[in-house]
């Protein structure tokens, strides 16, 4: 099959100014000034034209889509199943594996590896006798790979029908090594059901998106993921060392050596949720511990916080209760911003508004890692205060703002109170693992200037395009 022309849509974040010559948009948000002809160009294709094999085009599209401001399309693929080999690493879940191996119809092959199950599993490629974990079980899967992708695929999803091809598309393109779909939940009766179906764990939301640290998207789960076998390889496979982690770490690595990793919300795969209580904690307090490990290997990519020291000290000033000083920096630095991004023909009221919700957007991002990664220290600082129980409550409101949006069938209480035990147990496992691993890496701010500086981002330059950072 002949693959289709390579067509872009627009981010849902693109605004363009300056007749169509300044771009804002994506992710972190960029500041991107076209040429004349780079205007008409994306004017063309957001109309519906296809690119064209011209190289200045493809490099064009190359510097946008990196940055999230566009991303591909395509209505085909001469790749196929048969281009695939599907890893299925399992324990001790017969009936997911039941339920799982009829949807992977048309595949090379599906290798089936039993990572230690009390009763083996009939018909697996690789048994280890005991556990060894998820990235050894794939590990030992992909090896026996012959084709040219890899398809991870964990025993407790169920793929939605046509899932695999718009993974497939994206494989047109050489530089993208790996792609993943849009996780939901199985639909299921019961409060533990009703919450993950209507917050889905692994869920990424339903936009496409790069993939890399600081993004919309920074990461994907290893629970769906297509992967080119030579970048297995090239990569050495998953991190056997990590419990928890290791699809993250082996994404942050791609994306650090340059390799393309997108996300594809229009494949979907259902995840079933854990069987009860217990076990839902005890899974979100595995993926806390991940934190520091990940933290160890890519530094700052794993801080619970982002955002300009500015941002910072005026939520500072806020929470010492000394809100007006809070808000006077607030509105220096942002009346700094127009000056900033006057040269890249962004408008002076535009920017300021950026400057704004910057602000706004950060104390956003505290109130989580307030209640999320930094609780155990943080509730009790804030409690003994006027002030800081004050933004305790409005912390924990945004709760009740995420019910109303959701729209949810669980009550508003109940609603609250899972969102609170939720982020509990992630972020006690965040804790522990820092003090497993001797280090308070994962607990540590990111205060640089944040997003870059316009200056840092040379690599994205393109001779219809120069890209800077909001």
């Amino acid at each position: 099959m002949t693959p289709a022309k390579l067509r872009v849509k627009a981010d849902g974040s693109l605004r363009r100014l300056a007749e169509g010559r300044v771009l804002l948009g994506g992710s972190p948000l960029s500041v991107m000034r076209l040429t004349a002809r780079g205007a008409r160009l994306l004017d063309e294709w957001l109309g519906g034209a296809p690119v064209s094999d011209v190289p200045a085009h493809r490099r064009l599209v190359r510097v946008l889509t990196d940055r999230g401001a566009v991303h591909p399309v395509r209505e085909g693929t001469s790749r196929t199943a048969r281009d695939v080999t599907v890893v299925v690493p399992v324990r001790d879940d017969a009936e997911g594996l039941a339920r799982l191996l009829p949807r992977l119809t048309g595949v090379a092959r599906t290798v089936v590896v039993d990572d230690g199950s009390a009763v083996p599993v009939p018909g697996a490629a690789v048994r280890h006798e005991s556990a060894r974990g998820p990235a050894a079980a794939r590990n030992a899967g992909w090896r026996l790979a012959r084709t040219e992708f890899v398809l991870f695929c964990d025993a407790d999803v169920v793929p939605e029908d046509g899932w695999l091809e718009p993974l497939l598309r994206h494989m047109e393109d050489a530089d993208v090594a790996a792609v993943a779909p849009r996780v939901l939940s199985v639909p299921g009766a019961g409060a533990l059901a009703r919450y993950e179906e209507d917050r889905p764990s692994l869920d990424l939301g339903g936009c496409p998106a790069p993939v890399r640290p600081g993004s919309r998207v920074s990461y994907v789960p290893a629970a769906a993921l297509l992967v080119r076998t030579s970048a297995l390889r090239r990569h050495g496979g998953f991190d056997e060392g990590m419990r928890f982690g290791e699809d993250v770490d082996l994404v942050w690595r791609m994306a650090g050596a340059g390799d393309r990793v997108r996300y594809e919300a229009e494949a979907v795969v259902r995840h079933r949720p854990r069987p009860d209580w217990t076990a839902w904690v005890r899974q979100r307090f595995g993926y806390g511990t991940s934190a520091a490990p990940l933290a160890l290997r890519h530094g700052r990519a794993v801080a619970p916080v982002r955002m300009s020291p500015w941002t910072a000290l005026s939520w500072a000033a806020v929470a010492a209760g000394r809100p007006w000083a809070g808000a006077a920096v607030a509105g220096v630095t942002a009346s700094l911003l127009p000056r900033k991004l006057a040269g890249s023909g962004v408008p002076a009221d535009e920017a300021l508004r950026l400057a704004l919700l910057g602000h706004l957007g950060g104390g956003r991002v505290l109130a989580d890692a307030v209640t999320r990664a930094w609780w155990p220290v943080a509730v009790p600082v804030l409690a003994a205060s006027r002030p800081g129980r004050l933004l305790l409550t409005a912390a924990f409101a945004r709760h009740v703002d995420e019910w109303r949006r959701v729209r949810p069938r669980t009550g508003l209480p109940r609603w609250c109170l899972i969102r609170i035990a939720d982020d509990a147990a992630y972020g006690a496992g965040v804790w522990w693992g820092a003090l497993r691993h001797r280090t308070v890496a994962p607990l540590l701010p990111d205060l640089a200037d944040w997003p870059p500086r316009a200056g840092r981002a040379a690599a994205g330059r393109h001779e219809d395009c120069s890209v800077g950072s909001a």
